[in-house]
């Protein structure tokens, strides 16, 4: 059974689910992703083969109608499976966690010498290690299930997965308010999720900032525009493009939706699969 989170630690538990998700979305969502390549129209092999489209329903409104309702109740079907696996496992793993852990936050990490050695970045091996000693064997069988850890997983196995999940963790609960937090909404601004965390996304990434000035790409006043992201979108984003082609062709939410300043209709497609996706994959309340 789950354990329950006390209400000093519910705001740590909600990010660790975010920044679990994040790699076991990228895994799992892989062919929602993928561009369905656009099949070719053979009239004349079509009217040759007479009866054969007849029966298998060929060039039917109706037929086709059904398969599409039939995939988009497959797709809810297994957003919402995947987000009550997110939620099981984040349940099993998160009270494993060092309890300085689970209560990480700001104010403790900058006046807590004793945390900033604990928890300095990056994390070495042994620290990893030590971080997930606890780590309860349901959890790492349901990983091994789902092919996102090797049977059997071994300890670098384990922080191959567990250490950048963790790294991100950490970053995100110690960081400092960012000054953009009077623009933060209440849901992520591309799949409308109000029950996840969110990030901030630099649209002009900040590494390219030197080069956009030089260029004369972007007006100064623009480079420090963001747009809040759960982690989920937030990490799609950066996968849909390099730093600078963000920065030239994705500097708003609505070029994201828009495949970008070239209107790029496969980018546009892929931007839209994922959010209709990505937005059906919900936590259980706690």
């Amino acid at each position: 059974m789950a354990e329950h989170i006390p209400a000093e630690e519910q705001a740590n538990y909600e990010t660790f689910r975010e920044c679990l998700s994040e790699p076991i979305l990228r895994a799992l969502a892989a062919p929602v992703q993928k561009t369905t390549p656009r099949k070719k129209r053979h009239a004349r092999r079509a009217s040759k083969s007479g009866k054969a489209g007849e029966k298998s329903g060929a060039g039917d409104p109706g037929a086709s109608s059904e398969k599409d309702a039939q995939d988009d109740a497959h797709q809810t079907s297994d957003a919402e499976a995947l987000g009550d696996f997110i939620d099981y496992l984040t349940s099993l793993i998160f009270p494993s966690l060092p309890p300085t852990l689970r209560t990480l936050s700001h104010p403790l990490y900058t006046r807590t010498p004793s945390l900033r050695t604990l928890y300095s970045l990056p994390l070495s091996a042994p620290q990893t290690s030590h971080l997930l000693a606890a780590l309860p064997p349901p959890a790492l069988d349901s990983l091994t299930s789902y092919a996102l850890l090797p049977s059997p997983a071994d300890a670098p196995d384990i922080q191959s997965l567990f250490a950048p999940l963790l790294t991100t963790y950490i970053t995100t609960v110690t960081a400092a308010p960012p000054p953009w937090s009077a623009t933060r909404t209440s849901s992520c601004e591309l799949c409308a999720r109000s029950w996840v965390p969110l990030t901030y996304h630099h649209l002009i990434p900040k590494s390219v900032h030197d080069k956009v000035r030089k260029r004369g790409w972007h007006a100064e006043e623009r480079l420090n525009s963001v747009a809040w992201l759960c982690r989920a979108c937030h990490s799609f984003v950066h996968g849909l493009a390099g730093n600078e082609e963000l920065a030239r062709g994705f500097w708003s939410v609505e070029l994201i939706l828009q495949g970008g300043v070239g209107r790029d209709e496969e980018c546009r497609e892929r931007v839209e699969r994922w959010v209709a996706w990505v937005g059906g994959v919900r936590w259980r309340s706690r």
